[in-house]
């Protein structure tokens, strides 16, 4: 983090203060928190608000503050911490029995008790629904049973050894939702939201979301805001960063201009003085994707020649004015096991010779068309400039005719899965913490890449003993042995990981601990000041 604020609390009544110890629920049935209510600005999409549908940064960020789940991730840690479970452990010596006892009183927002059956049905439902927007088969795949022999005790029996088990239910896939609101085989498709988290969702349509202290709510949060309505700005870069400047929102998260934070790092005066830019760390990544059964790139040589011409260096530097940096592996800087194999068999400037050789391996003359497809939104808006970058610096080596198409996410997401794309974009926020989550829906098993690449010894001995390790620093040989294999087949390219940002009026504190490598961004950590 690069710059960590002071957190500034309004001095709190003796009862307020005594609720806060407990969680934020009160005693009279008024929500609790201290200071003022924040309005923040978002240029995601908030794909659903049922977590059976939602896979996305923008939904994960809703469900993550409306929403409990077993564990979560304390601020600051990227270890699982009990939630709404007051114990959760393996119970059979190694990682295929998981146990959870949950904390007494909870409630939903609706005033509903939230009992172990509440548990195992959000999770049998969401599996059961098992929307291809959803959590299901990436997340919650192992999942062979669920018991409840009391309404405090959950019992998870695996098909297969999970040691991320918990990480994955600490996430927005282990949501828990009432079931007398949410039926077993459909989504909730009214835009409301039921959850016994810290926030209850008051309204929620295209223009914004309002969230109030959930008045129920019993965990391990203390709340410094009143409430927060989220506004949507849709991909609209500019018309978030006026919002900003004018004060119409008091944070600008996620969709700013490369430039305009670039900017208003730079500046110390003029009407961006009452505006800070706050960096948090962030393991998001961006890859180029191939389809192995193309035409052209399902041809290793072509592939190869494209790694050994991107110059991330530059791509970073001119499109994402430095808010991102180069990546060379699959598993990004700050990940148990991150390695550079990327970088050790491509380099990190452009090699036209040994691009041009690995084109004549794969028996490939004149110049090499190809179309490079984006999407504009999804994966944030530099990433059209920066395939226009890409396609630049391909061209300038002779050895190709790139252009860049960018269509519509829904378009783009269709036009993946029936393989009408030989070279595409795929950004990755993750789920949790762990080497396992960027390396497991990438290359296991009705993964999100859609890119035909098949790897018998990842999918059939790596990721299951991986997986099987309670140690997870045992588990760096074998991701190395992942890593260089990708790096050596290249079905995808890594190209830059990212940082979180946030601009912020300066009466907004505690931005530093919701913009951490866990990906959770914490409502109840904001806090707003009083006007001088």
């Amino acid at each position: 983090m690069r710059k960590r604020d002071q957190w500034l609390a309004a001095p709190l009544g003796a009862g307020l203060a005594a609720a806060l110890l407990t969680g934020c629920g009160s005693d009279d049935g008024e929500a609790a928190g201290t200071g003022e209510s924040v309005v923040m600005g978002m240029s995601d999409e908030v794909v659903s608000t049922d977590p059976a549908s939602g896979y996305d940064p923008g939904s994960w960020l809703l469900f993550n503050n409306v929403f409990q789940s077993l564990l979560s991730f304390p601020k600051g840690s990227t270890t699982p911490q009990p939630e709404a479970a007051k114990e959760c452990s393996f119970k059979d010596g190694g990682s295929t029995v998981y146990q959870c006892k949950l904390r007494d009183g909870l409630k939903f927002s609706n005033g509903h008790d939230l009992t172990s059956e509440d548990v195992a049905h959000s999770f049998r439902r969401t599996l059961k629904i098992n929307d291809k927007k959803g959590p299901a088969s990436s997340l919650l795949s192992s999942i062979k049973e669920i018991k409840t022999p009391d309404k405090a005790t959950v019992v998870f029996q695996l098909k297969r050894p999970d040691a991320t088990f918990p990480q994955k239910i600490a996430s927005g896939a282990g949501s828990i939702v009432d079931h007398h609101e949410y039926p077993m085989d459909k989504l909730r498709t009214d835009g409301k939201a039921v959850g016994s988290g810290v926030y209850k969702l008051e309204s929620f349509d295209k223009q914004q979301a309002k969230f109030s202290v959930s008045s129920t709510y019993q965990g391990a949060a203390k709340v410094q805001n009143r409430g927060v309505t989220m506004k949507f700005f849709h991909g609209q870069q500019e018309e978030l960063k006026n919002a900003v400047q004018k004060g119409d929102v008091d944070i600008a998260y996620r969709g700013l201009a490369m430039k305009d934070i670039a900017d208003l790092e730079a500046a110390e005066a003029g009407d961006k003085k009452n505006l800070e830019v706050v960096e948090g760390s962030s393991a998001e990544v961006q890859h180029l994707v191939f389809n192995t059964k193309d035409p052209v790139v399902g041809k290793v040589g072509v592939r190869k020649a494209i790694a050994y011409l991107i110059d991330r260096s530059t791509l970073v530097r001119d499109v994402y004015k430095r808010t991102a940096e180069p990546l060379y592996s699959i598993v990004p800087s700050g990940i148990t096991g991150h390695k550079t194999p990327f970088f050790e068999a491509y380099g990190d400037r452009p090699q036209p010779e040994k691009a041009a050789a690995a084109l004549r391996s794969a028996n490939v003359s004149g110049k090499v068309k190809l179309t490079l497809w984006a999407t504009p939104i999804r994966y944030g808006p530099g990433t059209v400039p920066a395939f226009k970058e890409i396609a630049k610096q391909l061209n300038a080596s002779g050895l190709f005719d790139a252009d860049v198409q960018s269509v519509p996410f829904d378009e783009y997401d269709k036009g993946i899965t029936e393989g009408k794309y030989g070279v595409y974009v795929k950004g990755w926020v993750p789920d949790y913490p762990d080497p396992d989550n960027f390396t497991a829906p990438f290359f296991g098993k009705d993964n999100v890449l859609s890119n035909n690449y098949e790897s018998k010894e990842i999918t059939g001995k790596i990721l299951p003993t991986t997986a099987a390790q309670g140690s997870r620093p045992a588990t760096v040989p074998d991701f190395a042995r992942l890593q260089t294999t990708v790096a050596q087949d290249l079905p995808i390219l890594p190209l830059w990981q990212g940082k979180q940002y946030a601009v912020a009026n300066k009466r907004i504190t505690g931005l530093q601990w919701t913009l951490d490598s866990s990906t959770v961004f914490r409502f109840w950590e904001i806090s707003k000041s009083a006007k001088d």
